[in-house]
């Protein structure tokens, strides 16, 4: 039976290059010179750590780094900006996290839609997968496109179709 399975996936090199970008321009920014400033990556916690002196210099940092991300094709929808942390001494954090794979509650709102639609398909969560089988594969691309026309505010991607 034909299937494949629907990911929530983001690429970590391409967050790596664009934090790499982001630090680069961070270090030739006049309005950065002899600041503080710092962006870390912690690719095993999917965070990206944005630290300044004050709100106004974060702002600027919030706005490299989401810039960065923009053109490396990465989907925002996937980042989860934190609030930021001001504190009296003016010292400012604010925290990105990367969400991979599809979480429990997108995932069976994602399950419901598919069975709502009415095709002649089964779909089965799957860890951080939906795995969605069909008798023919007609049925599961009429599924891809529905999916592909309904905003979940994450990013969907389909692998492993199989015949």
């Amino acid at each position: 039976m034909p299937s494949f399975d629907i990911v929530s996936e983001i690429d970590k090199q391409e967050i790596d290059n664009a934090i790499n970008q982001a630090t680069k321009e961070l270090a030739t920014r006049f309005d950065f010179k002899g600041s503080k400033a710092s962006i870390e990556w912690s690719e095993k916690d999917s965070k990206i750590a944005l630290k300044a002196e004050d709100a106004t210099r974060l702002k600027a940092l919030h706005e490299i780094v989401v810039g960065k991300l923009a053109k490396r094709n990465i989907d925002l929808r996937n980042v989860e900006r934190k609030d930021p942390a001001i504190s009296p001494l003016g010292h400012a954090t604010q925290d990105f996290v990367i969400k991979q794979g599809l979480d429990g509650d997108k995932a069976k709102e994602i399950v419901k839609a598919i069975k709502e639609k009415g095709l002649k398909v089964q779909s089965a969560l799957q860890e951080r997968q939906i795995r969605v089988t069909g008798k023919n594969r007609d049925d599961l691309q009429e599924v891809i496109g529905f999916l592909r026309a309904r905003d979940f505010e994450v990013v969907l991607g389909f692998k492993n179709f199989r015949d």
